[in-house]
């Protein structure tokens, strides 16, 4: 059967077709998530939301190429959409770690200028609602990955990660203006 038998059965609701792609392609996009990643935890997230993709009939167009160049680029592109995302997220977090790490002071002008940091921080993920600041300090202050959030919380991956970017930016946001 080909790729686009196959395609043309999921797009009609067949899911065991879908289990002939993933047997077809499986090991191939996570071979391609995990060479941008470098991560397998996340190129195993990546390929299944990959093949979630296809099942909700992710823009492929048979006419337009064959199944594996569309996996391979939707799989290449949401890699570097990841590694961009996090590179974001890494660098809100140092920027973040920086106004919160402690020092050894020399005035009082010094500790009462952190002091007030800590507090507008605090106040800004107080703000935050309770989903999303229970899972950025799960991440950032627990050290747990989104995999083991979803895991501690009976929720699932797909709601951590949205939750956890929407607290982001939106704590993000509050900070804005005092981070400069």
């Amino acid at each position: 059967m080909t790729d686009n038998d196959l395609y043309a059965r999921l797009c009609d609701g067949d899911a065991s077709a879908l289990g002939e792609i993933y047997d077809r392609y499986g090991s191939f996009v996570y071979c391609i998530a995990l060479k941008v990643l470098r991560r397998p935890a996340e190129a195993e997230d990546l390929a299944q939301e990959i093949f979630l993709a296809l099942w909700n009939k992710q823009n492929f167009n048979p006419n337009r190429g064959k199944l594996s160049s569309f996996l391979s680029m939707l799989t290449r592109s949401r890699a570097i959409d990841r590694l961009r995302s996090r590179q974001r997220a890494q660098n809100f977090v140092n920027r973040w770690g920086s106004v919160m790490t402690d020092h050894t002071f020399d005035t009082p002008f010094d500790s009462a200028s952190i002091e007030e940091r800590r507090e507008t921080v605090s106040d800004a993920l107080s703000q935050l609602p309770e989903k999303y600041r229970q899972i950025l300090e799960l991440a950032y202050y627990g050290g747990m990955s989104q995999s083991e959030i979803a895991a501690q919380l009976d929720i699932p991956l797909g709601t951590v990660k949205t939750w956890s970017r929407q607290g982001l930016l939106s704590l993000r946001q509050q900070l804005q203006a005092w981070m400069g």
